[in-house]
């Protein structure tokens, strides 16, 4: 209930709406490039084919391009999307995911932007370094980067976090499920006397987590019969899934 709510439901509002903010641009029939497709990047693919773009995704594991691919999105390398994208969205948490020689390569007016980890996801401080490039702060957290061969790119937050810096980040629905998640967390460490250690929050609690959300959305959940959860060897009240499984 935190990775996969507010990482991907919640990127998916936020990135749009800190692009938006920042450049007023139409995204319907733009290329839009998303380095990455785990949870946020599934968030932010979804976000952008929903509002007209093409969509194309660059990922480094194999089961995720599968997925990519599966969804219809085109997947290739950043070296192959950096000719045809008029927007690039960084979502990995890895360092150095879009280089200098790919804004070097980038389409004229361009945008770049982040969503994933720290400035680090785009070389911001080459960018800055890079011989004659000229910086003009378009409006705070919009900044255009002009090369010596006449094109411009448009920097976003300064290469942070797009949907923080340019907006307000995810809506607070989305975020009531991460923070219940750390309340819930903090009430069982309290009370069962945890050693020291790292611990994967207990299945129960991750299914009361988004329980105590159901209400306001309107959900009618379906109760098992005694029957039913003894064919599937299930407690009547959960957990109704074993640690391991992945939404």
């Amino acid at each position: 209930t935190k990775s996969k709510f507010d990482n991907l439901y919640g990127c998916r509002e936020s990135l749009a709406d800190g692009i938006k903010r920042a450049t007023d641009i139409m995204i319907a029939g733009k290329v839009v490039v998303v380095a990455g497709f785990g949870d946020v990047g599934k968030g932010c693919a979804d976000s952008m084919k929903g509002l007209g773009a093409r969509v194309i995704v660059t990922e480094i594991d194999p089961i995720c391009a599968l997925q990519a691919a599966m969804e219809g999105y085109q997947v290739t390398t950043m070296e192959e999307a950096v000719k045809q994208g008029d927007i690039f969205v960084t979502t990995t948490g890895c360092c150095d995911i879009i280089c200098i020689e790919h804004m070097e390569k980038m389409k004229n007016d361009a945008i770049v932007c982040n969503i994933g980890h720290f400035d680090i996801e785009i070389q911001v401080e080459a960018l800055n370094k890079y011989p004659g490039v000229q910086k003009t702060v378009i409006k705070p957290q919009v900044d255009k980067y002009t090369f010596p061969d006449g094109h411009n790119i448009l920097l976003l937050a300064e290469g942070r976090l797009v949907n923080l810096g340019c907006a307000t980040g995810h809506p607070s629905f989305v975020m009531s499920n991460s923070f219940t998640n750390q309340v819930l967390a903090q009430i069982e460490l309290y009370n069962n006397k945890y050693e020291v250690g790292i611990y994967t929050l207990p299945k129960k609690l991750d299914e009361e987590v988004a329980y105590l959300h159901l209400d306001k959305l309107g959900v009618k959940l379906t109760k098992l019969s005694q029957k039913q959860a003894s064919y599937l060897s299930l407690p009547m009240e959960g957990p109704y899934k074993p640690e391991h499984y992945r939404y």
